[in-house]
């Protein structure tokens, strides 16, 4: 497989996300979502983590940043997602959810 960075935002589908995750204070992975105008399916977490960083306001403080989702598609690709527990301020709006990589079968 081939992996691609993409760095790109993707849109959940509303109805398909993890509740079971979002009762423990987690983001609930959606099942389906949108990327370049096309639908896909979470088939599979292959793994799951995630990223702390300092407190912004220079105290000693970790703050949990990022929830990181390796998935498979029910097409086969492989996936790196994640949510951002503070939303970017951009001309795009506040997206939370990213695609980070996409491996494609060969």
């Amino acid at each position: 497989m081939s992996e691609e960075f993409v760095s790109e935002p993707i849109v959940p589908v509303e109805g398909t996300f993890d509740a079971a995750a979002m009762t423990r204070g987690e983001p609930g992975l959606p099942g389906r979502f949108l990327w370049r105008d096309q639908e896909y399916s979470t088939a599979d977490v292959l793994e799951a983590w995630k990223e702390t960083g300092p407190c912004k306001s220079g105290g000693p403080e970790q703050y949990l940043r990022k929830h990181w989702f390796k998935i498979r598609t029910d097409d086969g690709l492989e996936m790196t997602i994640y949510f951002e527990r503070q939303a970017r301020a951009t001309r795009q709006g506040k997206k939370r959810w990213w695609l980070y990589t996409v491996k494609r079968p060969r």
